[in-house]
């Protein structure tokens, strides 16, 4: 009989003996005979009242208690329900081992981390799932942690954990250790997390940390014993790197540099122009721009002294911080090189142009020797022949034969040594100046090739001084002999003209035309001699053949001092 029927009997029965007693109480009261068992009724009537409330009281409190039972009961059971499926749900591996350590609990994902189903794992020990090497130290430190009474503990806190999976492959873990005492039975839990795949992660991230700072030691090295300065700014213009080199460069210390401002080593004049340089730079989004391609840079160095350099910026953005880096070369040495170059060049120019000048005083002085001293001896000899011959007997004819060719040879010795002097200086250069002698010239050139020659002449070009003439006829001279020899033309055009204070002298022709650029077979002694001409003036020589055929010569000579007299 259940607790339940035996409150239910208990209950009845309590009502049983009310009844009767009430019954037996009207009974008595009814039956004066029975006056004397009155008092006893009411007794028994007390009594079995207060025995009927006992024993209702008594099921009361007992169907309370089983209510109370039943609710306990319940609530364990959806506990159990609910911690079953908290530990079947667990992301991670949980394994509940006994005293002996043996595999009580074994959740999904112990299944899935150790590749064994619970029905395989349960009952069995749970040294199957630790590599052989550490099975004796697991067991020593589980019995110890359970001398210890404390309620939990991670494991392994310094040393990296391994497990092994059913198939016997190796992992590592990460895991804590806890335990309980059930029913007087002692109980620990393991809960573990596979950490293969943090401990890749950590292993790439060391290894990349490692390139990391090998790489920035590299740098850092590269920097360091870079020969050019090299000197980091944020965007606020304030140091925040500067190497060895730049120490060297500017006679300063790094630590005297580092937070202070870039314009400390920037002229005064110039600070203004470079920080809006370097805004504009960061705004454009380059990575790297030559600073001062057109212009001279100056820096300045601690103890005030100004140098020249050459420099390149770069601008990156570390984090949030935008940084720009300047290369800087000490050019010094270099810009007094060319300095000395450029000096040693204008003292040679100036020497080339003297000794043109000499040649061409010598050419003047040979050619009116040969007009003036020779001409007039052949003049004379000439004379004397023609005497010669007025003097011969006319029955001497072999004597006339004889001053015939004499005096034919006389007359080609006076043509050729005009011609020769005419070659090597014209006269009329120095008597009527250089618009006569290009009229001459041209006028030369038609009478012994048949070309059709056009001059146009600037008349403030009539009268100009040496050695801007001499260069500029000889130009002529050569341009027309090379057209004449090589160029089979019909036509040629003669200009010279002013553009401001440049002569330009223009040559065309429509002949065949020449190789130009990287085709072209080496140029001849004249066009040698016109380059070399034009260069020592600090003037400038082309030559273009269109593809239609034809040949362009164009020459630029700066009349830097010179003196163009129009003719009066």
């Amino acid at each position: 009989m259940t607790l339940r029927r035996l409150v239910l009997v208990l209950g009845v029965a309590a009502a049983l003996v009310v009844v009767a007693a009430t019954a037996l109480t009207i009974w008595a009261a009814r039956e004066d005979a029975l006056a004397e068992w009155r008092s006893d009724a009411l007794v028994v009537s007390a009594l079995g009242a207060l025995a009927g409330a006992f024993v209702v009281a008594l099921a009361v409190a007992i169907h309370r208690r089983l209510q109370s039972e039943a609710r306990h009961r319940a609530d364990m059971l959806e506990g159990a329900a609910r911690l079953d499926a908290i530990v079947r749900s667990a992301m991670n591996a949980i394994i509940t081992v006994d005293a002996d350590q043996r595999i009580v609990v074994f959740n999904a994902a112990a299944e899935q981390m150790f590749g064994c189903s619970a029905a395989q794992a349960l009952g069995s020990p749970l040294e199957r799932f630790i590599p052989e090497r550490f099975r004796a130290v697991h067991r020593a430190h589980l019995e110890r942690f359970a001398r210890t009474g404390e309620t939990a503990r991670r494991m392994a806190l310094q040393t990296a954990l391994w497990a092994l999976r059913a198939d016997g492959s190796e992992f590592p873990i990460e895991a804590s250790i806890s335990q309980a005492t059930v029913s007087g039975q002692k109980m620990f839990s393991v809960i573990l997390r596979d950490i293969t795949e943090r401990m890749r992660a950590e292993s790439d991230l060391l290894r990349s940390q490692q390139q990391t700072r090998a790489s920035e030691e590299r740098l850092e090295a590269i920097v360091r014993s870079a020969m050019d300065a090299i000197i980091t700014v944020d965007a606020g213009q304030r140091i925040v790197l500067f190497n060895a080199a730049a120490e060297q460069m500017f006679g300063c210390a790094a630590g005297e540099a580092l937070g202070g401002s870039l314009d400390c080593f920037i002229p005064e004049r110039f600070r203004a122009a470079h920080r809006r340089h370097v805004e504009r730079f960061g705004r454009t989004g380059d990575t790297a721009r030559r600073m001062g391609p057109r212009i001279a840079l100056s820096a300045l160095r601690a103890d005030g002294t100004e140098f020249p350099i050459e420099a390149s910026i770069s601008q990156t953005a570390v984090g949030d911080q935008q940084l720009f880096t300047v290369i800087l070369r000490d050019v010094s040495a270099r810009v007094n090189a060319e300095a000395e170059i450029r000096r040693a060049h204008e003292q040679q120019r100036e020497l080339a142009v003297a000794m043109l000048e000499v040649r061409e005083a010598e050419r003047t002085r040979i050619a009116r020797e040969l007009h003036d001293e020779l001409g007039q001896a052949l003049t004379g000899l000439k004379m004397d022949v023609e005497v010669l011959a007025r003097m011969t007997p006319g029955e001497r004819s072999d004597l006339f034969e004889r001053i015939g060719a004499m005096r034919e040879l006389l007359d080609s010795t006076v043509a050729t040594t005009r011609r020769i002097s005419a070659d090597l200086r014209p006269l009329v250069l120095d008597d009527l100046g250089l618009g006569a002698a290009a009229e001459w010239l041209v006028q030369n050139v038609v009478q012994r090739s048949g070309l059709a020659c056009e001059l146009e002449l600037d008349p403030s070009f009539a009268q100009l001084d040496e050695p801007y003439a001499s260069a500029l006829f000889r130009i002529m001279q050569e341009s027309l002999t090379n057209i004449v020899r090589h160029a089979r033309a019909r036509r040629v055009g003669v200009r010279l003209e002013r553009a401001g204070a440049v002569a330009v002298l223009s040559i065309s022709d429509d002949g065949v035309g020449m190789e130009t650029g990287a085709r072209a077979k080496p140029r001849s002694f004249g066009l040698r001699g016109i380059s070399e001409r034009v260069l020592l003036l600090g003037g400038a020589f082309d030559i273009a053949s269109p593809p239609g055929g034809g040949t362009l010569v164009v020459v630029r000579i700066p009349l830097d001092g010179a003196r163009a007299r129009e003719a009066a």
